[in-house]
């Protein structure tokens, strides 16, 4: 009897404990993960990232995440000592939520890479009280300073990839030569990133790994191949049907598009076309209903070869400098002739929108 009232007394006393700790396990839904990466296209389209750079917004964050959850699943590799220069994420001394830990090295890098901070800061604080409820505080704080920790490792790393540096490289330069790249109408803006192939590559040796086919050679002579090419595009976009106009409106990555209307200027904002990959990411892992684990092994390894796409494609940009089409048909065919979408500045050789697509 005296047995029976003492285990009785012990497991009230185990649900009150547990009643006061509240529930220990934390489990994040893969949706939660999607709309966090969601958030963090929205901030990088209102700070007005350059292709390029936007790549490296979505990597380093991607990677982090994966690591903290591969940490935890061993039907999933490290990307350590795959990754040139990633190292072993530090590993967790006390007991903590995986994925909330993911959440927060995501969140935690991806707020360190972008301008707009304070955005992604009241997301963060609104989706934490939400996912913090019923749940033992100091399991969730551990969780919190674990993927802290794992963003700072992923931070050091990141620093060392010669961004920072390239800051402050001189400026891409405009000459005579007929050949080379020049602004274009109607912002004129400065070429972008012509230094982007010293960036760190993740996968790939060097930014040089696969040097492309030459372009065409440069000849303005009737018949010629490169002419051809030139009137080639002159004459699709004079003729262009409603299904291509469609396509290419679809396909509109331009993250700064100049509207000029007489003497007025305004700019319009949009997605870059990793962003673009990335929402392409969130709608396939949606479909195949693929879970927390699998939807950031997507996020990382597609982000991964969208900015080594990036650096392989601009190695090659700046390479040739090859001018673009409707610099050409304005200087030689017709002065008044505008393309459907706006020509983003940077040169024309190789097509990033066609590299970075093959490689996601």
């Amino acid at each position: 009897m005296k047995k029976t009232n003492f285990l009785i007394l012990l497991i009230t006393a185990l649900f009150f404990t547990a009643c006061d700790n509240g529930v220990k396990e934390l489990s994040i839904e893969a949706n939660v993960y999607h709309e966090a990466m969601e958030e963090l296209s929205q901030v990088s389209v209102h700070d007005i990232f350059s292709p390029p750079v936007a790549s490296r917004i979505y990597a380093y964050p991607s990677i982090a995440a994966y690591e903290v959850l591969a940490s935890n699943d061993n039907r999933y590799k490290s990307l350590a000592g795959q990754l040139t220069g990633l190292t072993a994420i530090p590993e967790p001394t006390e007991d903590i939520s995986y994925d909330l830990a993911a959440l927060e090295a995501f969140l935690n890098i991806g707020t360190a890479l972008i301008f707009s901070e304070a955005k992604l800061d009241t997301y963060k604080a609104a989706l934490y009280e939400e996912l913090s409820e019923g749940v033992n505080k100091s399991y969730f704080e551990a969780s919190l300073a674990y993927g802290n920790e794992v963003a700072t490792h992923i931070m050091a790393w990141a620093d060392a990839d010669m961004y920072k540096q390239t800051r402050t490289y001189p400026k891409f330069t405009i000459t005579d030569d007929p050949t080379r790249w020049e602004p274009t109408p109607p912002g004129y803006m400065e070429a972008i990133e012509p230094h982007w192939n010293q960036i760190r590559p993740f996968a790939i040796d060097s930014a040089n790994q696969f040097v492309p086919e030459r372009p065409t050679p440069f000849d303005l002579t009737k018949g010629s191949a490169f002419y051809k090419e030139i009137m080639e595009v002159y004459e699709v976009g004079n003729n262009l049907t409603d299904e291509q106009k469609e396509i290419a409106s679809f396909w509109d990555c331009n993250p700064y598009v100049m509207n000029v209307t007489g003497h007025v200027m305004a700019a319009t904002k949009k997605i870059t076309p990793g962003g673009h990959w990335i929402g392409i990411v969130k709608i396939a892992a949606q479909k195949a209903g693929s879970d927390l684990m699998q939807s950031a092994e997507a996020y990382a390894l597609t982000s991964i070869a969208l900015a080594d796409g990036f650096v392989s494609c601009w190695d090659e940009k700046y390479r040739s400098s090859l001018i673009r089409p409707e610099t050409l048909i304005n200087q030689h065919i017709d002065e008044e002739w505008l393309p459907l979408l706006q020509t983003p500045p940077f040169p024309e050789y190789t097509s990033g929108h066609s590299v970075i697509s093959n490689a996601a």
